[in-house]
Order: C-alpha cells, then sequence, then structure tokens
C-alpha cells in the first residue's frame, strides 16, 4: 500500500510540474521580456514646413515602418509653412500604423503657424520647457493676409475646421485649436500641458521615450505600447537631394526666386543677347514655381531637363562665352535631382549614379567647347581670307603702278606691292582687293 501511494503521489507531482512548465512558456512567449528594446526612429525638423521637408518627412515615415521602428520621434522647431504641405504631413500621421511622437525641442524652439497643426495632429505631443506653440492665422506671401475679405474668411474657417478636427481626434483641447487659427492665439509649453494641448512637458528626447513606458496609444492599426526595458534610437537623416528641396522650397527664398526669374527674363527681353539675364531668370523661375507649390517636384524636374537640353543646343550656333553650357550643365544637374521624387515609392534617382554621370557629360561638353573655342582663335582655312599670311612667289615682275603675278596656295593670282619685286621672289600675303592681292617681300629668317 505503500508503495502505490507513492506511485500515485509521484504521478501527480509530475502533471502538475508539467503543467505549470507549459503555462510558463506559453506566458513567456506571448509576452515581451523584461529586457526587450523598443526601437524609435528620430527625424529632425528644423525651419519651414515646405514641399522637401513634407517630402523628407513622408520618406522618413516610410523608413521607420520598413526598419520594424515601434515609433517615430520628430523633433520640431517651426515658424510655420505652406498648408498644402501641412496638409500632406498630417495624412501621413493619421495613416501611420505606428505612433508618431513631435516634440517641440530643444528650448527656445517653436511650434508656429503650421508647425502648431502638425503637434496637434500627432499621436504623443510634448514640448520643452522653454518653447512655445500657436499663432496658426493664414497669412499669404510676405506675411500679409491678400486678397478679400470674403476669400480671407473663407480660408480662415477652413482651417479651424481642420484645426478643430485634429484636435478632436487625439482628445486634445478644440477650443484653444480653433483660436490659434482666428485669433492667434499662442502659448508656451506649460500653458499649452494645462489648456490639454500637449500631452507631456519633457527636459530632453530620453524623458520623452521614458515617459512612453506603458502608456498605450491608439493608431490605425489598433493600440499601441512600449513594454521594453529601453529605447534605441535609429537616427533618419535628409539625403543630399531632401537638403537641397528643403532649401530651395523655403517661403523666403520662393519669393526671391519667384522675383529674379521675372527680373531675369525682362532684361533679356529688354536687352536681347545679354544671355546671362536669360538663362538665369529662366532656371530661378521654374525653381520659384516649384517652391511656391505651383508645379510639382517631378513636372520641375522634367521641365529642367528639357531646358538644360535647350541651353547645351543654343550653345553649338550662339556664341555665349560657355554661359549657355554652364547654364545648361546647372539646369541638368537640378532636373536630376528633383526627377522621380515619389515618397514611399522607392522609384527615385540616386545621387551615386547622378554624379558619375553628371560629371563625366561636364567633361565630354568642356572639351567640345575647349575644341570650339580653340577653333575659334585658329586663322580661317577656306576662302580669300584664309590667303592672309600665305607665302607665295612672284612669276612675273611687279612695280610700285602696275601689278605682277603670284603663285599662293596652288593658284594664280594678280599681285600689287608698294615695291619692285622681281621674279622668284618669295613674298607674303598681307591684304585683298577684289581678286588682287597685296604682297611684300618675306624677310628671311
Amino acid at each position: 500500500m505503500m508503495v502505490i501511494g507513492r506511485i500515485r503521489w509521484s504521478r501527480v507531482f509530475a502533471v502538475r510540474f508539467f503543467f505549470i512548465a507549459v503555462v510558463s512558456a506559453i506566458a513567456l512567449i506571448s509576452s515581451p521580456a523584461d529586457g526587450a528594446e523598443n526601437l524609435v526612429s528620430r527625424i529632425v525638423l528644423k525651419g519651414s514646413v515646405n514641399p522637401g521637408s513634407a517630402g523628407f518627412f513622408s520618406r522618413a515615415l516610410h523608413d521607420a515602418r520598413r526598419s520594424g521602428s515601434d515609433a517615430v520621434l520628430v523633433e520640431l522647431d517651426t515658424p510655420g509653412g505652406l498648408v498644402s504641405s501641412l496638409r500632406s504631413m498630417v495624412q501621413e500621421i493619421m495613416a501611420s500604423p505606428i505612433p508618431v511622437i513631435v516634440y517641440v525641442y530643444p528650448s527656445g524652439a517653436q511650434a508656429a503657424s503650421a508647425g502648431a497643426l502638425l503637434m496637434l495632429s500627432a499621436h504623443v505631443a510634448a514640448m520643452a520647457p522653454g518653447t512655445e506653440i500657436g499663432a496658426a492665422h493664414p497669412v499669404g506671401a510676405g506675411g500679409k493676409s491678400d486678397g478679400d475679405e470674403t476669400m480671407k474668411k473663407k480660408v480662415v474657417n477652413d482651417l479651424a475646421a481642420f484645426a478643430r478636427s485634429l484636435a478632436e481626434k487625439r482628445g486634445r483641447n478644440a477650443q484653444w485649436a480653433e483660436k490659434a487659427v482666428t485669433e492667434s492665439v499662442s502659448s508656451t509649453a506649460q500653458e499649452a500641458l494645462q489648456a490639454g494641448v500637449i500631452d507631456m512637458i519633457s527636459d530632453n528626447p530620453s524623458e520623452v521615450l521614458s515617459r512612453l513606458r506603458g502608456m498605450k496609444i491608439m493608431t490605425v492599426a489598433g493600440e499601441k505600447g512600449f513594454t521594453g526595458a529601453s529605447f534605441t534610437i535609429r537616427e533618419i537623416r535628409p539625403t543630399f537631394k531632401e537638403s537641397a528641396l528643403m532649401t530651395i522650397a523655403d517661403p523666403n527664398l520662393s519669393y526671391i526666386l519667384f522675383l529674379a526669374g521675372i527680373a531675369g527674363l525682362y532684361f533679356e527681353l529688354a536687352t536681347p543677347g545679354a544671355i546671362f539675364p536669360g538663362v538665369a531668370g529662366a532656371i530661378s523661375l521654374l525653381l520659384g514655381l516649384y517652391s511656391m507649390q505651383t508645379l510639382s517636384v517631378n513636372v520641375t524636374g522634367l521641365l529642367l531637363l528639357l531646358l538644360a537640353v535647350l541651353f547645351l543646343g543654343l550653345e553649338l550656333f550662339v556664341t555665349s562665352g560657355g554661359i549657355l553650357a554652364v547654364a545648361g550643365l546647372v539646369a541638368l544637374f537640378a532636373g536630376s535631382i528633383m526627377l522621380f521624387d515619389l515618397p514611399g515609392s522607392g522609384i527615385t534617382l540616386s545621387l551615386q549614379v547622378i554624379l558619375p554621370v553628371f560629371v563625366l557629360f561636364s567633361i565630354g561638353i568642356a572639351l567640345l567647347l575647349r575644341v570650339v573655342f580653340r577653333s575659334g582663335k585658329e586663322p580661317p582655312l577656306m576662302g580669300k581670307s584664309a590667303l592672309i599670311g600665305q607665302s607665295g612667289r612672284v612669276v612675273r615682275f611687279i612695280e610700285t603702278d602696275k601689278p605682277g603675278k603670284v603663285f599662293v596656295h596652288g593658284e594664280l593670282w594678280d599681285a600689287s606691292s608698294s615695291e619692285c619685286i622681281v621674279e622668284e621672289t618669295v613674298v607674303v600675303v598681307t591684304g585683298i582687293e577684289g581678286m588682287e592681292l597685296k604682297v611684300k617681300t618675306k624677310q628671311k629668317e
């Protein structure tokens, strides 16, 4: 009996041990380990909101998703920018399956105008001490509210509704959002936190991320959380192309480029043949129209390439001193950079491809121009002008008042001179009058 009892207790103990082991394994698999890390992609947006920064923002969010990042941290410092670019960036945030944390940083930074609405759309909105947010009233070029009263009212009401909808979507203060547009309300970080506009105030990015631990964030893909013990930050930096487009698309520079383009074309039409004002004006005008988002980046790139072909073709027929060739190369490089800019599609021209091709093409153009310039400096090889400087031989005596005959360049010519020259004397052609050569005795070397 004692043996049977021991066997039964051994079986019960084994079953219990097996059950506990299975439950523990399932729990270990289904929940992340305490030492797991959360991968966060970090981007920095400074300067105006423009087509260039919108393109970089879109590419960065797609890149973060492909890399398996758990979130995107956007460090923001902007005075505002174009509403069309803002809407594009907001749509990217709304469609993001991973949380986007927008953080106004460092101290002294701002999220003004379009930046304020970008903050409202973020899954998590944070600010550093000493920063500000607000003043989202729409203005025209040059900082003025252009247009008639009816149009201005429509623009303001449209943007106010946009701000309210963003605030309501994220559970933030919709009344403050509307006043930021209609009354240009601005707030400090502390005021924004008290008004329910932002979620937290943090001294640095590490503090922002540490406070996300345990927080549940709703995205289009469902509820997301951060349960790992630490955060690994992955930097996403703008490419050369994106940096160039962000610089060109700055509203202040766009205004200058547009006016420079008009002025250049005006001076070219007023003084035909100046060439430089015309080519500089054409390139500046195209870049200005892109900067104002009148032309898309792909259309601008295509037009610049066509302009490059035109300039390089004209260089063969117009004496420009190389201005047309240089302008053509500038347009070619700019157009190559801007062509095939489709964020998220993977269709783009790599700078590693553009640069070698551009350098080789530039070398070819430079060699061609060198040949053209050298040929222009050489004496003519055909026609009467080609005879000047040629040596010949007198075949009939030349008197000062009576022409003789000379054999030059395989031909027999009438020739006159200010001196008497006997037969078989070597002479040099100094000029041509009608069908008669002017010659002189060739000095012996």
